[in-house]
């Protein structure tokens, strides 16, 4: 891989040599084995001389001000605006990927911005956004730019959001998510099949990361799964999963079901119906699951928040914005309900 022109490069953490003199990443449960003037799958770890270095460092793909509704983070301060960002590559290879245009290319290949984290902390600043979000593609390949952000964003009084697919090594994971406040984590599909043959990972090692998360640290945490037409939709699916969220995290972790639209390397499949996502969203419901929505679709009840105890509309929402929040200091107006999740004073 040729190095790209002007791009100052950034010792990487998690790596060791082999006995072959290649560099083995630990970063991800892909353990790339990487040549001289090579890179990782993820595009932007390179072995330059026997040290691995990362191009992502301080060169985020632009920025862009989001509602944090749209991560989606439903739980975490909502009805606030968050200043989101990626770079490029990805460590998964989602033949659906929404964001191919970044995740698939080269720092070298797109306009990539200069940035140190405390530009990027100074932006937040600049433009009041009260959180970043590590986002786009996925936020795990540039751990080592994760970890300055979030350290001086906890500094300075600003919350940081990584939106992820949960695939990074147990160790490493201590590391990257240790200044992190909140997550919002792909939960892809319920099958190793889907993970393996759709975005040539495992399944495992997304589990892992959910327990841990919900075992281990403080970071509020809610979960997305997109839903394919034919590949993960199944009504027996979604129930193995839910059963699975409720025996191994909780009935408190938020749940999303959004909605696919044809892209990347799969045009050929049908945008999700919103009868699907409805149906998802009834069955977690019915299971146990207290707080589901449904996502890239327009449903009012399902995209508004209930109280688990007496079923009145908390937060309503319309796409992602908030028309009516009747919550105080986080509690339910109707019944003094605590409502899980990090909000505002309201």
């Amino acid at each position: 891989m040729d190095r790209a022109a002007g791009i100052k490069y950034k010792p990487a953490k998690w790596w060791s040599l082999n006995d072959k003199g290649k560099i083995l990443c630990t970063l991800c449960p892909r353990y790339c084995t990487i040549g001289n003037n090579q890179a990782g799958f993820c595009y932007i770890r390179q072995n330059i001389d026997g040290k691995l270095y990362t191009l992502g460092y301080g060169h985020p793909t632009g920025f862009a001000i989001d509602p944090i509704e749209k991560k989606p983070l439903f739980h975490f301060m909502p009805g606030s605006k968050i200043l989101s960002f990626g770079t490029a590559g990805c460590n998964l290879g989602c033949k659906f990927c929404q964001n191919w245009s970044i995740s698939k290319a080269k720092l070298d290949a797109i306009n990539s911005v200069e940035a140190s984290p405390e530009d990027v902390v100074n932006i937040a600043l600049k433009y009041k956004t009260p959180s970043i979000a590590f986002t786009y593609n996925d936020p795990v390949i540039f751990g080592e730019y994760v970890i300055d952000i979030s350290r001086l964003a906890r500094e300075r009084n600003i919350k940081t959001v990584m939106v992820t697919a949960g695939y990074i090594d147990k160790e490493a994971r201590k590391e990257v998510f240790q200044y992190i406040d909140a997550a919002n984590v792909d939960l892809k599909a319920f099958t190793e099949e889907f993970y393996h043959k759709l975005t040539f990972s495992h399944l495992q090692p997304v589990l892992d990361t959910l327990q841990w998360l919900h075992n281990e640290t403080d970071v509020w945490f809610e979960i997305t799964t997109l839903l394919i037409p034919g590949e993960n939709d199944s009504g027996d699916e979604i129930k193995r999963m839910c059963e699975w969220i409720l025996k191994n995290l909780s009935d408190r972790v938020p749940l999303h079901f959004t909605a696919f639209h044809p892209d990347f390397k799969m045009r050929n499949k049908p945008p999700t119906p919103p009868s699907t996502l409805v149906h998802a969203r009834n069955i977690a419901l019915n299971m146990g699951i207290k707080y589901c929505y449904t996502g890239n679709v327009h449903n009012i009840e399902g995209q508004t928040t209930y109280c688990p105890e007496c079923g009145n509309a908390v937060i309503k929402r319309d796409w992602h914005s908030i028309l009516e929040i009747s919550l105080t200091e986080g509690r339910c107006n109707y019944c003094s309900t605590k409502i899980d999740g990090r909000f505002f004073l309201l």
